[in-house]
């Protein structure tokens, strides 16, 4: 078997780890597994998984129809982002086109708990339409490349990403370079520290940056949440990397 792994996630990574370094073995072959993982780009330093990694675009879907060919690919596992749209339908519409098996590896998205005051909203246009409404000061968390939808409000944004965002972005803006894992401590008094009334982020799940909403809780903030964008129909999906590493096991031939 000669698996792709969309990721430039922690489940990506986590599932290239439970194939490495020769990955679980057919019972009736007796041949490791073959394990590439796949990163945007889009991240200056990233995180690398183990084993064999290739950094960049495919050139949409006939380029990735190419490399699957080209590369005998013979299993493909989405672990992108929840909020790559764009590269999950273009995996979806390659594996059909190249008869590969795709199997999407999102982790569930998160859950308001009794005190959270939620605005859950389609879009991030959306979001940027009920912000006036809600708050002055917002701690906006939805990813570098995500702030043209917010650039003509005229409210102060707290802006956090991993590399410095892209323009355009709002006139009133200050921006923090971080990557999590967060702890609950620490978003709290970030939240305090600069006196934010509304908090922005996108429905990503996990636990990596959930610390934040603990912390708005807490204090009584509000959360505009972005919901999903939805998944290609009839394309398997699993909630951990350990589910899709025995899917994986399942489908050796």
């Amino acid at each position: 078997m000669r698996i792709l792994i969309l990721g430039g996630t922690s489940d990506g990574r986590a599932l290239a780890e439970l194939l490495q370094p020769a990955g679980p073995r057919s019972a009736s072959t007796d041949r490791a597994l073959s394990v590439v993982s796949s990163l945007a780009g889009r991240v200056r330093s990233p995180r690398l998984p183990p084993g064999e990694v290739r950094i960049g675009g495919f050139g949409g879907v006939a380029g990735l129809v190419a490399y699957l060919r080209a590369e005998a690919v013979t299993h493909v596992v989405d672990a992108t982002h929840p909020f790559a749209a764009g590269m999950t339908a273009n995996a979806a519409a390659a594996c059909a086109g190249a008869g590969v098996p795709l199997t999407i590896l999102r982790r569930p998205g998160w859950t308001a708990q009794p005190g959270d005051r939620w605005h859950r909203v389609a879009s991030l246009a959306e979001a940027a339409e009920v912000l006036p409404g809600l708050g002055e000061r917002v701690f906006l968390t939805t990813g570098r490349q995500d702030l043209a939808a917010f650039a003509d409000l005229d409210l102060w944004f707290l802006v956090r990403s991993v590399d410095p965002p892209d323009p355009p972005v709002p006139r009133r803006t200050r921006s923090i370079l971080a990557r999590g894992p967060f702890t609950v401590d620490g978003e709290t008094a970030l939240l305090r520290e600069h006196a934010v009334d509304v908090l922005v982020t996108k429905d990503s799940g996990g636990s990596d940056t959930a610390a934040k909403l603990t912390a708005a809780r807490a204090l009584g903030v509000p959360v505009v949440m972005v919901d999903r964008p939805a998944l290609p129909p009839g394309v398997p999906v699993v909630a951990t990397p350990a589910e899709a590493a025995a899917r994986l096991a399942g489908q050796a031939p």
